[in-house]
């Protein structure tokens, strides 16, 4: 169980705090299940237009509130989560310009992905949570038809998503209808046994579970994929017109994007012009490792080669899963000498589930459940594994668990004196800036074996410099689709079908990927400032566990918690 208050020493920040996850728990009932809240196990929330601007309501009444507390009267902690509370609900206002409820979805983000993951959140054990899970399945398609009334909303004011996106989600809404409901990922809590229930129970959740499926949850599906067929396919935003400037309020939308991602006030062509210059020092070092490796310095020479030798790719799923479930045991063997605070939770390896795996990333990580119901999971994508990078196997797996994500991630939901919003806060720059340092930090811990391992996690980096391009000329330049895919192609050995996936993931997660080298460009500076400071008395156990111990935060309180840590570490207090 989460605790709203843990280390809170003001009486009215603790009041505001509890209001506040009290307020969040019960309007967002799936993810407080996920925490291990289940007073809301029999409701799945409301996505409706007008529960979406009742919970904006309520946020800004909690900002307020905030604002309005008196900061002097608090200690130096107290304003550290004062400080973090106000930035993420004022960031979250800025976002109300975009109006994503009304246009935004993807091949990963729709009612399809959405509900067939519902099964491995919420766990059923006992009779009560078999009828909870059958509860939350009958109020489904309301919820799928509300979906719809917001999307029909979004076209009356001009507000639509890009046409390949949208024919790639009809195409898993499709998928999913079509398929036979003996192998539907909803249905699966009733092929488990429950030898400790009366057999009567049994029979009833599997009849009732099935029942609230065949009659409801797949007429809703297909109501889904007729509306995406005939109402928004047909008026669909071109592949030349796929960025945020194709949408009213755009431009303002994209600046709020940038600042709740990145966590400052970054303008688009700086980030644009930095990643461009990130580039460039990249593809240098490709040409070095390249010349070792294949006997060339010519980029595009060693870019093709990565991509097409099938000598560098992998044979069969049960070989990519492989590989992962190593790497994360070596990396986890080597954790103790780089990280002082290390996490109890333990991290597993999982296929990306087959009905999302033809449109999904490469790989994605989920965090454990607080309760301990459930690990963290990194879930590596086995779907056509000929068109897999050997080289991005190890890279991959260390971004995404240890000493990646999980590790980041676990650490976080374990602070005992840190309330549970900073715990679970969303900061892409920092999250996503930490899993991205730890992929150079790999090559000190050892883990990687050959050069083609290190070319793999150049590709990597590489990816990710060009993540700032594209996303800033996508949404703010108005690049095409064409434009966007090409130049990946021509500055990263990415695979196409990645790329094209990735470009999909840019358009329709808009500024989400410029966090990633902005927050690994700031952690890595402040380590250099903090060794140039330090000289021989520099502690990576120490600095690893200054970045990690204070849960997410933006990376102005990060330098300023690693230049406390500093001053300290040098004597100056």
């Amino acid at each position: 169980m989460t605790d709203a208050t843990a280390g809170v020493a003001d009486d009215a920040l603790k009041q505001l705090l509890s209001d506040h996850w009290q307020d969040m728990l019960r309007r967002s009932p799936v993810y407080a299940t996920e925490l291990g809240e289940h007073r809301y196990d029999d409701r799945i929330g409301d996505p409706g237009l007008d529960a979406v601007a009742a919970g904006r309501r309520a946020r800004d009444q909690f900002l307020d509130r905030a604002i309005h507390l008196d900061r002097e009267r608090l200690t130096e902690a107290d304003r550290v989560t004062l400080e973090l509370f106000t930035w993420e609900l004022a960031s979250d206002a800025r976002t109300d310009v975009c109006r994503f409820e009304t246009w935004s979805f993807s091949p990963t983000s729709n009612p399809v992905a959405e509900w067939n993951y519902l099964p491995e959140v919420h766990t059923v054990a006992t009779v009560t949570d078999g009828r909870n899970l059958v509860t939350r399945y009958r109020a489904i398609p309301a919820a799928i038809d509300a979906t719809i009334a917001n999307l029909r909303g979004g076209l009356a004011e001009g507000r639509v998503g890009n046409a390949t996106s949208v024919g790639k989600a009809l195409e898993m809404a499709d998928a999913a209808v079509a398929q036979d409901l003996a192998v539907w990922p909803l249905l699966a809590p009733g092929t488990v046994d429950h030898p400790d229930w009366d057999s009567k129970d049994v029979e009833r959740f599997r009849r009732d579970l099935h029942r609230a499926v065949e009659h409801g949850i797949l007429p809703a599906y297909q109501r889904w994929a007729d509306f995406l067929r005939t109402e928004v396919l047909p008026i669909a935003r071109t592949d030349d017109n796929a960025g945020l400037k194709g949408l009213p309020d755009g431009d303002a939308c994209y600046r709020a994007v940038i600042e709740r991602h990145t966590t400052l006030p970054l303008e688009a062509a700086d980030l644009h012009a930095t990643g461009l210059a990130e580039l460039a020092r990249i593809h240098a070092e490709f040409q070095d490792l390249g010349e070792k490796q294949f006997g060339t310095r010519d980029l595009q020479a060693i870019f093709e080669h990565l991509r097409t030798d099938p000598d560098l790719r992998f044979g069969t799923a049960d070989e990519v899963e492989a590989v992962a479930t190593d790497a994360l045991a070596r990396a986890q063997a080597a954790v103790p000498q780089w990280f002082g605070i290390q996490p109890k939770t333990a991290c597993v390896v999982r296929r990306t589930p087959d009905y999302e795996a033809p449109y999904s990333t490469i790989a994605y990580y989920r965090p454990p459940h607080p309760d301990g119901t459930k690990p963290g999971e990194y879930f590596v994508n086995t779907y056509a594994p000929v068109t897999r990078p050997r080289q991005e196997a190890l890279v991959l797996a260390f971004h995404e668990s240890v000493p990646g994500h999980h590790l980041q991630i676990a650490i976080a939901q374990e602070l005992p004196l840190v309330p549970a919003f900073r715990t679970n806060l969303q900061v892409t720059a920092y999250v996503e800036g930490w899993a991205l340092y730890t992929e150079s930090l790999a090559d000190e811990m050892g883990l990687y074996k050959t050069d083609l391992d290190r070319l793999g996690k150049l590709s990597f980096d590489a990816w990710r410099a060009a993540r700032l391009v594209v996303d800033t000329g996508l949404h703010d330049q108005g690049w095409s689709r064409a434009q966007a895919e090409q130049f990946m192609l021509d500055n990263t050995p990415l695979a196409s079908n990645n790329v094209h996936n990735e470009v999909d993931r840019y358009l329709n997660w808009p500024g989400q990927a410029l966090a990633y080298k902005t927050g690994q460009l700031e952690i890595s500076a402040l380590r250099r400032e903090a060794e140039v400071r330090l000289g021989a008395r520099f502690d990576i156990k120490g600095f690893h566990d200054v970045v990690l111990g204070g849960g997410p935060v933006t990376l102005g309180l990060l330098r300023t918690r690693v230049d406390a840590w500093t001053t300290q570490a040098m004597g100056l207090e």
